[in-house]
C-alpha cells in the first residue's frame, strides 16, 4: 500500500515528522516496507523544451529533436510516440544518473545521428509504471529549471498489509491508526448528499443477492471527459499507476484514499437495467485490460440486456467503458461476496485494486458515502448534474458488541493500563462504547471486520498504546532439561532426509494442495477435502498423496532436460479431514535412468527395486528391523499392479512402492519409467530404549563359514520372501544367511509352479561342522521350507 505524506495528511492534521511517522507506523502494525524521496534522484534533471521534431533519417520510429536546455539548444534522438514540437519535458544532459538503470548518461550516436541527451519517461525517473512516452510538462513551464521544482515530489511510503486490515488499504484508514496513537487528528471527511436534479434512467434489478447484497447507483450527464488535474495526475504517479482520463482517475483515486472500488459505466451503452447476477455458463466478457474472459455460473457479473457489462468486484467490461466521447455516465458503488469475488479472480487470474479490496472485507456502510463523494468530485472536475441515488438491495447485518474486561489486557498483555485511556483508544478507532456490568461494551464499526471477539479488542487496545510500553520480563534458567527437545519423529525425519539426500535424492517442498482431478488418480477427489477458499484455482483439493506433486515437479524438469533424477518430500497428506486422517510422510521417486550409458556396460532404466532399496535405506535409519518386514504385492492403484509391492510389520503397512502406473503418467504427460516410495512415518514402531549406549563386543567366529544351494519347486503365488523365512527358521543358531540367486519358470518346471534357487550360509561357532552334520541342517531346512510354503526340492 503505496503513499505521499502529502496524501496522508489531507486525512491526518498532524506537526509530526516523516522519521516520527515511519516509527509509529511500524509499531502501529502497519510495517514500514520502504520509503521513497524521488527528488534526491532527479536534482541533475531540468526542463526542456522541443523546438523541433524531425523524421529519423535512418530509422522509422525514431525522431531527431532539437530541444532548447535553457542554456542553449541541443540535439536528442528520441523514439516516443509522443515526441514533437513545442512538448515541455524531463531532460537528461550526459553525465545525470538516470534512476531507472542506474548508470550516468553519455553522449552517443543512434543511427548515425548524435543524441546529446534523453527525454524521459516515468518508468526511467522511476516515478510510475508509465512508459508508453516521455513525461509531458505543463506548457507554462519554463525552461531550464530543475524538474524538482516543477513536479510534485513529496516522499511514498510504502507499508506492509496484513490480510485482516483491509481498512488500512485506503490512505484514510491508516491516518485513522495514526490519529488514535496520538499523532495527530483525523480531519473530519466531507459526507453532504448531493441532491439529485432527474430520475435516473437507468435502474437497477439485483437477481443475486447473496452475491451482491447491495448496490448503490447513480446517472451522471452532461460529462466532460478530458485530463485529470496535475494534482490527481501527480497522486496516482506517484503510487505507481498511469493517469487515463478523469472518470477512471477519480474511480483509482476513491479506491486508495478510501477503500471503496467504484466503477463507471458509459451511460449511452448500457441497454436496458443494471443487473447484478451469476453468470451463465458459456458467456464471455471483453475486460478493460484487453483480455476476454470465458465466465461460469460461479462469477458474479454486473449485466444490462446485451450480457455481462462487468466482472462484480473484480473489473469492468471494454464494452461499455468510458471514453474521450463520453458525456453520460451510470457510477455503481456496490458490495459483492468476498469468497467469490475471490474465487473469480483465482478461476480467471484476474488481478485488480478492486479485487484486492472486495476480497478482504469492504466497508458496507460506505457504499452509499462513496457514491455521494465520487459524485462531487465529479462534478467538479468533469462537469455535469447528478441524478436522484438508485438503490437496491440492503445492507448486510455486521453490527455486533463485545464485553472488553479491562483487566484482560494486563492479563493478555502485561500492561496496566486505566479504563478511560482504554475507553479513548477504541473511541479513536471508530467503535462505540458503554458501561457494563463486567467492563467495557464495545461495539466495532462497519470498516474492522477482523474485530470479532474480546481478545481483539485487547489487541487492539496494546497495539495502539505502544508495544514498546510491553516490559521485557526475565525467565529463570532452568538446570537441567526435563523432556528430549526432539520428539522422536523430528528425529527420524533428520535421519531420512539425510540419508535419502545422500541417495542422490533431491528434496523438495511443495504445496499440500492439488488439482481435484488430480487428486482422484491417487485416491482422493472427495468434496471433502476441496478447499472452500484455494490459492489458486488449480490447488483446490487437499493431496491424498505426495507423489502427485513430485510427478508434476519430474515433468516439468522433463521439459527442460533433465529427465534423469530423484526428488523426494516430507511432509503431509490428507486422506479426510479428520486429525486422525492426516498422516506425516517420507515419500519421493526417481525417474529416467538409474546408470547411464558408459564404457563398463549399457544404461539401466530405474525399476521397483530402485524405489524397494530407498525405502528400505530410509526404513533401516529410522531404526525399524527390515529383516522382520514382509513385502506383500497390494500396493495401491496408482503402482503399477505386477512391479509394486508395500512392506509391512505383521497386518500393518509401513510403506509402499513400486514403478508408478502408466495410467499416472499419462493423464499427467509425464514418460515414464517413473517408481517411487511412500512411507507412513506415524506407522513406524517406536525405538525400544536401550539400556546402555556401549555396543557389545563382536563375537567373530574363528571357524570357516560355509554355503549350500537349494532349489524348490514352489507354486507361483509362494513369494521369495517366504522360502527364505522359513529356511532362516530351521536352525537359527547356525543359519545366519539365506539369499535368493535365481528365479526359473521354463522347460521342465509343472505349470503353475516356479523353481526358486537360494544360497544358505552356515556360520558354526563351536568347531567345525561333519558331513552329518551339515547334512542334518540341511534336512532341517528342507523340511521347514516344505512345511511353510508346501514347496519340494527340485531334483
Amino acid at each position: 500500500m503505496k503513499f505521499t505524506l502529502s496524501w496522508l495528511k489531507d486525512h491526518l492534521d498532524t506537526t509530526a515528522t516523516l522519521a516520527e511517522i515511519l516509527e509509529r507506523l511500524t509499531m502501529l502494525g502497519l510495517e514500514v516496507e520502504g520509503v521513497e524521496d524521488p527528488a534526491s534522484a532527479l536534482s541533475s534533471f531540468i526542463v526542456g523544451h522541443v523546438v523541433e521534431a524531425n523524421q529519423h533519417p535512418n530509422a522509422d520510429r525514431l525522431r531527431v529533436c532539437k530541444v532548447d536546455t535553457g542554456k542553449g539548444t541541443i540535439q536528442v534522438v528520441c523514439g516516443a510516440p509522443n515526441a514533437r514540437a513545442g512538448l515541455k519535458v524531463a531532460l537528461a544532459l550526459p553525465g545525470t544518473v538516470i534512476p531507472a538503470s542506474g548508470e550516468a548518461l553519455k553522449k552517443g550516436a543512434i543511427r548515425g545521428q548524435e543524441s546529446q541527451g534523453m527525454m524521459c519517461s516515468n518508468r526511467e525517473l522511476k516515478l510510475g509504471e508509465d512508459h508508453d512516452g516521455i513525461i509531458e510538462l505543463d506548457a507554462a513551464t519554463p525552461i531550464g529549471v530543475p524538474l524538482t521544482e516543477v513536479l510534485s515530489l513529496d516522499p511514498v511510503i510504502d507499508i506492509a498489509i496484513t490480510p485482516n486490515r483491509a481498512d488500512c488499504l485506503g490512505v484514510r484508514g491508516v491516518a485513522r491508526d495514526l490519529a488514535a496513537a496520538g499523532l495527530g487528528t483525523l480531519k473530519p471527511l466531507d459526507t453532504v448528499h448531493v441532491a439529485g436534479k432527474f430520475k435516473s434512467a437507468i435502474d437497477v434489478r439485483i437477481d443475486a443477492p447473496h452475491a451482491c447484497p447491495f448496490f448503490v447507483g447513480r446517472s451522471i450527464r452532461g460529462v466532460k471527459n478530458g485530463d485529470s488535474p496535475k494534482w490527481l495526475k501527480d497522486r496516482l504517479t506517484a503510487i505507481g499507476l498511469r493517469p487515463i482520463s478523469a472518470l477512471v482517475d477519480i474511480t483509482n483515486y476513491i479506491t486508495f484514499d478510501l477503500a471503496r472500488p467504484l466503477h463507471v459505466f458509459d451511460a449511452g451503452l448500457v441497454k436496458g437495467p443494471i443487473t447484478p447476477r451469476l453468470a451463465k455458463a458459456g458467456e464471455k466478457l471483453a475486460a478493460l485490460n484487453g483480455k476476454t474472459y470465458e465466465l461460469d455460473e460461479t462469477m458474479t457479473v454486473i449485466a444490462d440486456m446485451n450480457g455481462p457489462e462487468a466482472l462484480g468486484g473484480v473489473i469492468g467490461g471494454l464494452p461499455s467503458g468510458c471514453t474521450e466521447s463520453t458525456t453520460d455516465v451510470f457510477v455503481e458503488s456496490a458490495l459483492f461476496d468476498p469468497i467469490r469475488t475471490a474465487n473469480t479472480g483465482r478461476k480467471l487470474q484476474a488481478d485488480s485494486d478492486a479485487r484486492y479490496r472486495f476480497e478482504r472485507h469492504v466497508d458496507p456502510e460506505f457504499a452509499q458515502v462513496g457514491m455521494e463523494i465520487a459524485t462531487r468530485m465529479i462534478l467538479d472536475l468533469c462537469g455535469g448534474e447528478a441524478s436522484d441515488l438508485v438503490i437496491a438491495g440492503s445492507v448486510p447485518d455486521w453490527k455486533k458488541s463485545f464485553v472488553l474486561r479491562p483487566e484482560r489486557v494486563a492479563q493478555h498483555g502485561g500492561i496496566h493500563i486505566d479504563k478511560a485511556y482504554i475507553e479513548r483508544i477504541l473511541m479513536g478507532l471508530g467503535c462505540t462504547v458503554a458501561e457494563h456490568g463486567e467492563g467495557i461494551l464495545v461495539s466495532p464499526p462497519s470498516w474492522r471486520a477482523d474485530i470479532g471477539a474480546e481478545h481483539d479488542l485487547v489487541e487492539e487496545v496494546i497495539r495502539i498504546y505502544g508495544y514498546d510500553h510491553v516490559k521485557a520480563v526475565s525467565v529463570p534458567k532452568r538446570t537441567a532439561i526435563t523432556a528430549p527437545v526432539l520428539t522422536q519423529l523430528q528425529k527420524r525425519r533428520s535421519l531420512i532426509r539425510r540419508t535419502l539426500a545422500g541417495r542422490g535424492l533431491n528434496e523438495t517442498v511443495s504445496w499440500s494442495f492439488m488439482p481435484k482431478e488430480l487428486s482422484g488418480l491417487f485416491g482422493g477427489g472427495a468434496d471433502a477435502l476441496t478447499l472452500a477458499n484455494p490459492i489458486s484455482s488449480d490447488l483446490d483439493q487437499m493431496r491424498p498423496s505426495i507423489l502427485g506433486n513430485l510427478i508434476q515437479a519430474v515433468g516439468r524438469n522433463a521439459d527442460r532436460g533433465l529427465g534423469d533424477l530423484g526428488l523426494f518430500e516430507l511432509g503431509p497428506q490428507y486422506a479426510g479431514v479428520k486429525p486422525e486422517e492426516q498422516s506425516s510422510m517420507a515419500t519421493g521417486l526417481r525417474a529416467g535412468l538409474m546408470v547411464d550409458r558408459n564404457w563398463a556396460g549399457p544404461s539401466r532404466p530405474v525399476d521397483a527395486y530402485d524405489a524397494k532399496a530407498d525405502a528400505l535405506a530410509a526404513l533401516s535409519i529410522a531404526q525399524v528391523p527390515t529383516d522382520n518386514l514382509q513385502i506383500e504385492a497390494d500396493a495401491p492403484g496408482w503402482y503399477h499392479p505386477g512391479r509394486s509391492g508395500s512392506l509391512k510389520l505383521g497386518p500393518k503397512a509401513l510403506a509402499w512402492f513400486g514403478e508408478i502406473h502408466p495410467r499416472v503418467l499419462k493423464a499427467l504427460d509425464v514418460k515414464g519409467p517413473v517408481v517411487g516410495f511412500e512411507i507412513f512415518l506415524d506407522a513406524l514402531p517406536p525405538v525400544k530404549a536401550r539400556p546402555s549406549k556401549t555396543k557389545p563386543a563382536l563375537k567373530a567366529s574363528p571357524f570357516q563359514a560355509l554355503v549350500r544351494d537349494f532349489a524348490f519347486l514352489v507354486d507361483k503365488t509362494v513369494t521369495a520372501q517366504a522360502v527364505l523365512r522359513a529356511a532362516k527358521s530351521a536352525d537359527k543358531a547356525l543359519i545366519v544367511k539365506a539369499e535368493l540367486f535365481d528365479l526359473y519358470e521354463g522347460k521342465g518346471v509343472e505349470e503353475g509352479k516356479k523353481s526358486l534357487a537360494i544360497a544358505v550360509t552356515l556360520q558354526p561357532t563351536e568347531r567345525t561342522l561333519t558331513d552329518p552334520e551339515i547334512e542334518a541342517v540341511a534336512a532341517k531346512l528342507v523340511e521347514a521350507v516344505s512345511k511353510a510354503t508346501g514347496a519340494s526340492l527340485r531334483g
